[in-house]
């Protein structure tokens, strides 16, 4: 995908204040941590097309709204993931500003979860 020079420019300001994973860190936290949540936070349409089977679908446009409701434990840790990984970057960056503390973008994001394997649902 071709992004825009100004959506790059704040996607880089924003992964100098969020934690970015792998995808085997990513699989390792969420063994490792049951209440680990894997948060897909693309369009309705991609995520119909296919997510991670264990996702919970949070599309950015709706984050801020929900998150609280849906997450109301602020030190949760949520593994955020979008396309290619970098909306992921703004949400997860909108998260830790809303208090959250134990939040990640995943690398690569959905793309990265298809070349691996990971298991996926579609609908």
């Amino acid at each position: 995908m071709d992004h825009s020079p100004g959506f790059l420019k704040i996607v880089d300001e924003a992964r100098t204040r969020v934690e970015e994973i792998s995808l085997s860190d990513a699989r390792a936290r969420l063994s490792a941590n049951a209440n680990a949540a894997l948060i897909d936070v693309r369009e309705d349409k991609e995520w119909s097309a296919g997510h991670a089977q264990e996702a919970i679908h949070l599309g950015k446009g709706i984050l801020e709204r929900d998150i609280e409701r849906l997450f109301p434990d602020k030190n949760r840790e949520l593994i955020m993931y979008c396309g290619g990984g970098y909306r992921s970057v703004l949400t997860a960056e909108v998260a830790q500003r809303m208090g959250y503390t134990n939040v990640k973008s995943l690398i690569g994001g959905h793309k990265a979860l298809v070349q691996a394997n990971w298991p996926m649902n579609t609908g």
